[in-house]
């Protein structure tokens, strides 16, 4: 990994006796640093013996950065953060955060102010001091440069990993490659998926994501975020209070409706969801009262207007199938009410029964179905439902 330069005023002019001094101390003063390091950071003793030396490593090469930082005092740049540590950046990102790569070098400081004063000649110790603090504070700054350079990297190479796995959700790959891809990004969740479609907002950048995501991480185990032309896709893995989670992230979509669609199975089998949520929210446009979210299973009658064979299946195994295998003239009553224009006498009289008769298969549709004929809305589901069923 390369780093630019650092540009800091000149070394602080310190006297020719007092570097002699700090070049001839420097392996002291390295078995003092470490002997800090590991006295002040807990989580520094729990190192594997290979994570200390790369990490001693950087303390090493540290004070003699320092000790050539002084020796040129008509530089005015510091030394590349790879020159000055090496492979210990890489070797450092591997090993611990950011926040413990700073409490690091704030360690290595103190115990270098603490061992310097008395070592240096009066005239020298403040500014052996100030030097110390300038070189500290620019190595840190750099150090934080590498870290955030490679966070970027790895963010932009997520999110080409969390969009191959979108893809393959929705092309519907083998499940082998889907298991792959999603174990690629991280994704735990064994069973329970909810798959959420809606319109990409005008600029969907890598910030966006990167906040979106952690926001769906508050109300789900895993949450993968992906953009298909103008459409914003969710892969939400194991969630708790979906209606809840789903209200919070409805201001992150565009102006257009919000699909959703859930799968008790695992990710590597939720294919038929997401094309689910996907055609529902093309197919949204067509039921202009419908709630926003909306759920995949309530906009049935839409998808079969847009050819979606899975919406087919499930109105004809659901309903059509359902009332037909019950007999007791459910089919017929229901067909001969929605026919009638949701009229009892009418229905009755077609019939040739009691209004009472055709109260009770009424409810008995409600019971087997799901769906209420009473109710406009349930009854176009359940009046496309026959329709699909005769064909």
């Amino acid at each position: 990994m390369t780093a630019s330069a650092a540009t800091a005023p000149g070394p602080v002019p310190v006297s020719w006796e007092a570097l002699e001094i700090l070049r001839s101390d420097a392996g002291n003063l390295t078995n003092e640093v470490n002997g800090h390091l590991e006295e002040t950071l807990t989580w520094y003793r729990h190192l594997s013996t290979d994570e200390r030396a790369s990490l001693r490593l950087i303390a090493q090469r540290g004070i003699g950065g320092l000790i050539s930082w002084l020796e040129n005092p008509s530089s005015r740049s510091m030394p590349l953060v790879n020159e000055l540590l090496g492979s210990a950046p890489t070797d450092l990102m591997r090993t611990i955060s950011l926040q413990r790569a700073l409490q690091l070098i704030r360690s290595i400081v103190e115990a270098v102010e603490q061992r310097l004063p008395g070592l240096m000649p009066a005239q020298d110790q403040q500014l052996m001091l100030e030097a110390v603090l300038r070189y500290s504070r620019e190595v840190a700054f750099t150090i934080a440069d590498v870290y955030a350079r490679a966070a970027e990297s790895r963010g932009a190479w997520d999110s080409r990993l969390e969009a191959l796995l979108v893809d393959a959700v929705l092309r519907g790959e083998p499940a082998e490659q889907i298991a792959s891809r999603a174990a690629a990004v991280g994704w735990r969740s064994h069973e329970g998926v909810v798959v959420v479609v809606g319109e990409a907002p005008e600029q969907a950048d890598a910030v966006f994501m990167s906040e979106l995501r952690r926001q769906c991480i508050r109300f789900a185990a895993d949450a993968v975020v992906g953009v298909q032309g103008d459409r914003l896709l969710l892969l939400l893995g194991r969630t708790n209070d979906l209606a809840e989670g789903l209200e919070r992230i409805l201001p992150r979509f565009g102006s257009g409706q919000v699909v959703y669609s859930s799968f008790a199975g695992s990710i590597s089998q939720a294919h038929k969801s997401a094309q689910a949520a996907f055609t529902g929210f093309t197919a949204s446009r067509a039921w202009t009262s419908a709630p926003r979210p909306v759920a995949a299973e309530d906009l049935l009658p839409e998808r079969v207007l847009c050819g979606d064979e899975t919406a087919k299946t499930v109105l004809r195994t659901t309903i059509f199938d359902l009332l037909a295998s019950s007999g007791n003239g459910l089919l017929e009553t229901v067909t001969a009410y929605l026919d009638a224009g949701h009229s009892l006498e009418a229905t009755a009289r077609e019939l040739f029964v009691h209004t009472n008769t055709v109260r009770y298969r009424l409810r008995r549709v409600t019971d087997i179905t799901g769906w209420d004929p009473v109710v406009p809305r349930d009854a176009y589901v359940l009046q496309t439902a026959l329709a699909v069923g005769r064909l």
